[in-house]
């Protein structure tokens, strides 16, 4: 299966021509994974990788007052979705371990492989990343190991990557604020963006 998902990947890494308009990505589906209310006024899309930098710096810096301004409050439900960059082997590897994870404890896994990241690109040996990310998962490791044997989970990435190529994606993090592309992924940037969209008290 990971061979399928790096051989995927060097397709992708093909930029597309850019279109007159952009397109939206496609819209949010019971495959994909969510935080937040799932009746939030406002949606947003990130495509992420599990081995970007700028992507880990994001979660561990943004993510946790994001999520207390506008998640946790109702405002925004937030929708992760894979798009793997190099090396395409280990992204593959995280990005299907987190989609196998139990759907309740895929931000678990998400900010297991965005904390974790750091460790790794020091030297740390991979095969503990990728346990960490089990552990997070809620399935045991003969789980895991099923469903990323499962040819379901290489469609549902390559859905996840072909969204994203077809909506211009052209890097990791990006994101769509209600199906627009946001440029500044800043707390502020995102609150620009996502405030004109909340209904008025």
């Amino acid at each position: 299966m990971i061979r399928s998902l790096v051989l995927m990947l060097a397709l992708v890494a093909t930029p597309m021509a850019a279109s007159a308009q952009t397109p939206a990505p496609p819209a949010v589906t019971s495959a994909d994974r969510v935080l937040g209310r799932a009746d939030a006024p406002v949606t947003v899309i990130e495509y992420a990788s599990f081995v970007c930098s700028h992507c880990a710096h994001w979660h561990t810096t943004v993510l946790p007052a994001f999520k207390a301004r506008f998640i946790d409050t109702g405002q925004v439900r937030l929708v992760y979705r894979n798009l793997p960059t190099a090396p395409g082997q280990v992204a593959a590897r995280a990005a299907g371990i987190a989609r196998c994870a139990a759907s309740a404890r895929f931000y678990e896994v998400a900010s297991s492989f965005m904390t974790g990241q750091a460790a790794i690109i020091d030297g740390a040996p991979l095969a503990d990343w990728y346990a960490a990310g089990v552990a997070a998962s809620g399935r045991t490791q003969a789980e895991i190991d099923a469903c990323l044997a499962d040819p379901a989970t290489l469609n549902g990435i390559r859905a996840e990557i072909a969204g994203a190529t077809a909506a211009g994606v052209q890097g990791t993090p990006s994101f769509f604020v209600n199906g627009r592309a946001v440029s500044d992924t800043s707390l502020d940037g995102l609150s620009a963006a996502i405030r004109p969209l909340l209904p008025r008290s």
